[in-house]
């Protein structure tokens, strides 16, 4: 397919794609642009989006007197007069992908736009509209066009559209898009080259609007980077720029370590080098540079650069990210779902962050919470109160918990089996926590367990929890399940006892609906009721796991399975109503439920 100019028939290849996408059916890689699929799987699994319809949250009276729209209104303007009336409109947005103005001379166009909701107000991200210039743009970073039958809603397939995001000159952050929209039949090979003109131009008037502090810093910062060849910042009260070399080699837990000393260095009007070791473990020497703009204070040059400690300990190379940290400790599997809640709950124990862990029951949630204690305060005491069984008693409870000093970490389970009441009393004891230990409070994790039941309103709580991660359920890493199962057998025999090569397939073709639990809770039945020394054969497992999938499902497959359960479920069994819930044909629905081995309810 020609990137800029799609033909009739790249179109219809384009819709017989799409169709086939939304029904689950094969797809010829020719016939769809990868960035175009890419973005489609992520509108329909990740956004979980249906595709025959938009809605999206709208802002009554967005607030246009920002720097974006003051610099860029003169841009559009003399734009939407050089079009002269062509079906062409130009659409800017902020950085979440929310309409701040759109200028359209057609007026078939426009009442199109006033249908799909392309109008000021409405957020075009991806997470809303699904594939679209202005969404997928901005997820991407990068400029995109999408032409008629690529867009993932069926609502936008008569229009053309090509996206750029605006980087904001100085902090090369983005702050926006431009998009220009035109009708499927009239897209032509300049739609893109003129968006990415306008959004140049937009960047350069937001140079010249820029202030002369903003200026100052950036000649300062460039000066430094070009001058030294460590990592360099530079920070204001709203700015931040980096280099490369910082890029690459802090991550966000160490650029938050770098940027909190900066700010007390800066603080006290510079200071003497400070020695110190990040979060992942390497360590540095930081220096500030003070950058005053009129007298004012505030901003400055960090630089930071590698620290030898002694003949032990290496220097990490220049421009190279740490070595990560191991796993947690008494955490088993290496899967890349698994580490990456092992990574963001140890990240949140490291710099004092609250977190909420959400998942299934039986994915192991406190088990993350107690390994990020044991790796970063080992000698520290971690408390567990489960709100499922304290009744009435709670918020005395957790009063109690909190008043104990010595307590460095408290995991509160179950939280969606708090009322109303439980909730407040919980609220009410972490701000008396934070206020009574302000430097120091005790780190805490909620565990919310997701099923089908409703939760008690939690916004109130949530505020003091910045930071949520989702736990995978078991059979979103099932290849975990050949280093848990060793990993379990060792604890249940002492070591007497292992899996033949025929069972553990069998294990991992299961569905583990109760998860690390579940898998737990089947070897221990094995060795109290079949075998406790010895090797674990296909007739010793329970029959419930005998009875099984054909095969082993990948991550994408064991998605689309749940989605199809939970369909079936809402649905009441009635596999033409899910089926259709789902975008997919009958016969498809069939199949998959007989590849899956799913038993309708």
């Amino acid at each position: 397919m020609d990137e800029l100019t799609p033909s009739a028939e790249d179109s219809r290849r384009a819709a017989t794609a799409r169709l086939n996408f939304l029904t689950l059916e094969p797809i010829r890689p020719q016939d769809v642009r990868p960035p175009i699929l890419a973005s489609w799987v992520r509108s329909r699994r990740h956004w979980h989006l249906p595709a025959d319809r938009i809605t999206l949250p709208f802002v009554e009276d967005p607030d246009l007197d920002i720097p974006l729209t003051r610099s860029a209104l003169p841009v559009l303007q003399q734009l939407h007069e050089n079009l002269d009336g062509q079906p062409i409109s130009v659409i800017l947005t902020d950085r979440t992908g929310m309409v701040l103005q759109r200028l359209t001379a057609d007026r078939e166009l426009s009442r199109h736009l006033d249908k799909v909701n392309l109008a000021p107000g409405f957020s075009y991200a991806e997470e809303f509209a699904g594939t679209n210039g202005i969404g997928t743009a901005l997820e991407g970073g990068g400029p995109m066009h999408v032409f008629g039958h690529e867009h993932y809603a069926e609502d936008l397939e008569d229009l053309a559209c090509a996206g750029v995001p605006i980087r904001h000159p100085i902090t090369g952050k983005t702050v926006g898009a431009i998009d220009l929209t035109c009708w499927r039949k009239d897209a032509g090979s300049l739609l893109m080259a003129l968006a990415k003109t306008t959004a140049e131009n937009i960047r350069s008037a937001l140079l010249k609007d820029s202030s002369p502090r903003e200026l100052t810093l950036l000649q300062a910062y460039l000066q430094s980077s070009r001058r030294l060849g460590d990592m360099v910042l530079a920070v204001d009260e709203d700015l931040l720029l980096m280099n490369a070399m910082a890029r690459q080699s802090l991550d966000t837990a160490d650029q938050r370590a770098v940027l909190g000393h900066a700010v007390e260095m800066l603080a006290r009007g510079g200071s003497d080098a400070v020695v110190t070791e990040l979060p992942t473990g390497s360590r540095v020497r930081i220096t500030c540079r003070p950058v005053a703009v009129g007298g004012q204070g505030g901003a400055g040059i960090i630089q930071v650069s590698p620290h030898n400690s002694g003949p032990d300990r290496g220097t990490p190379a220049v421009g190279h990210r740490p070595p990560p940290r191991p796993v947690l400790p008494g955490l088993v599997g290496h899967s890349a779902p698994w580490l990456g809640s092992s990574r963001e709950v140890d990240n949140a124990y490291r710099v004092g962050q609250w977190v909420v862990l959400t998942g299934e029951r039986g994915v192991g949630k406190v088990a993350l919470a107690r390994a990020a204690h044991h790796q970063n305060n080992p000698a520290g005491l971690f408390h567990v109160l489960d709100a499922a069984r304290t009744g009435d008693g709670f918020g005395a409870e957790l009063e109690a918990e909190l008043a104990d000093d010595s307590v460095h970490t408290l995991v509160i389970r179950h939280v969606e089996r708090l009322d109303a009441a439980g909730v407040d009393a919980t609220v009410e004891a972490l701000y008396g926590v934070l206020e009574r230990r302000p430097s120091d409070p005790p780190w805490i994790a909620l565990t919310l367990t997701s099923d089908e039941t409703e939760p008690p309103d939690l916004g109130d709580l949530l505020t003091l929890f910045p930071l949520t991660v989702e736990v995978p359920p078991l059979r979103h890493h099932v290849e975990d399940v050949r280093e848990l199962v060793p990993y379990f057998l060792n604890q249940l025999s002492h070591g007497e006892l292992t899996c033949a090569p025929e069972a553990m397939q069998q294990l991992m073709r299961s569905s583990w609906q109760g998860n690390t639990a579940e898998l737990c809770q089947v070897l221990k039945q094995v060795v109290l009721r079949r075998r406790r020394t010895g090797v674990i054969t296909p007739a010793d497992l329970p029959a419930r796991v005998q009875a099984i999938s054909r095969r082993s499902l990948s991550q994408l497959e064991a998605l689309e399975r749940d989605a199809i359960i939970r369909s079936l479920v809402a649905n009441e069994g009635h596999k033409g109503r899910a089926a259709k819930s789902l975008g997919m044909s009958r016969a498809t629905i069939y199949r998959k439920i007989h590849d899956y081995g799913i038993q309708p309810p």
